[in-house]
């Protein structure tokens, strides 16, 4: 099977193109466990299969390292849009996309950034999936210890926490702990960040099925809306996260804009039947 491994910001792919290279494995959580393996197998934090759609031209698919699949990749999407491009399965700059988290609109800005309509901040318990009130917001609530959150839904669930420093954070320590928090039945992604001030943050992520990640696209969104209902940041926000920067707007209509790098690493084959 041909693959093309792919990264944004430091978020990195496995991205199989089922439309130009057939076949996959029945066991596809099991396959995204062996393939993004980094010291047997090629190495990711997530496979992404492009397929054909049903409501929109193309589906994204995304399945985490454990193997379980996710709703959404803020950071997977941007690769997934430069890789229809490379690929000639769109001539323009433009893409809508079909995701678990419904239909998102691409546009390519140039050779590596790229923007992403990632849809409606969802701010309800219930679309969240968190337990309590369903037509209740969780905004800056306490979650334990001296930790306050903000609960958002993009495309899948986040939880942002606010910190004087992130570089103080024991992520490998507190990141299990919030991503099976009680609240959260499904689990959910967990945002560690410190504003620098009212356009920039900084963001440490652990992400729900791959722990410690260079970046979180649709967390980083989750990271924009969050500072701003809480009264920390205006809508527009650069944020910086270990694996590079990304540019967020949350607009007055609910929707998020995020724009940031995506580009193809190199490219390969795999025997399907060997991971």
């Amino acid at each position: 099977m041909k693959f093309t491994k792919m990264q944004g910001i430091g978020n990195d792919f496995v991205m199989v193109d089922t439309i130009q290279d057939g076949d996959l494995p029945a066991d596809l959580p099991g396959f995204s466990r062996s393939v993004t393996d980094r010291r047997l197998g090629v190495g990711g934090d997530g496979l992404i299969l492009i397929e054909r759609g049903d409501a929109a031209p193309f589906r994204m698919r995304m399945f985490n390292p454990d193997g379980s699949e996710a709703e959404m990749c803020g950071n997977g999407i941007r690769c997934f849009g430069r890789l229809l491009k490379e690929h000639g399965h769109i001539t323009t700059d433009h893409a809508d996309i079909e995701t678990g988290g419904g239909i998102l609109d691409l546009q390519l800005i140039d050779e590596v950034r790229i923007r992403v309509d990632v849809g409606l901040a969802r701010l309800t318990r219930g679309d969240v999936g968190m337990t309590g009130d369903p037509d209740q917001m969780f905004i800056d609530q306490p979650v334990g210890g001296a930790f306050f959150g903000t609960a958002v839904l993009m495309g899948n669930p986040h939880l942002v926490i606010f910190v004087p420093d992130v570089a103080q954070v024991d992520l490998p320590r507190v990141g299990p702990i919030f991503e099976h928090h009680p609240f959260f039945p499904n689990r959910v992604n967990v945002h560690f960040v410190e504003v620098v001030d009212k356009t920039h943050l900084i963001q440490r992520t652990w992400e729900r099925g791959a722990g410690i990640t260079l970046a979180c696209g649709t967390g980083a969104c989750s990271c924009g809306v969050a500072a701003f209902l809480t009264g920390r940041a205006e809508r527009s926000v650069e944020i910086q996260l270990p694996g590079g920067k990304l540019e967020i707007e949350y607009l007055e209509s609910g929707h998020v804009l995020m724009t940031g790098a995506a580009e193809t690493v190199f490219e390969g084959e795999i025997d399907v039947q060997a991971v």
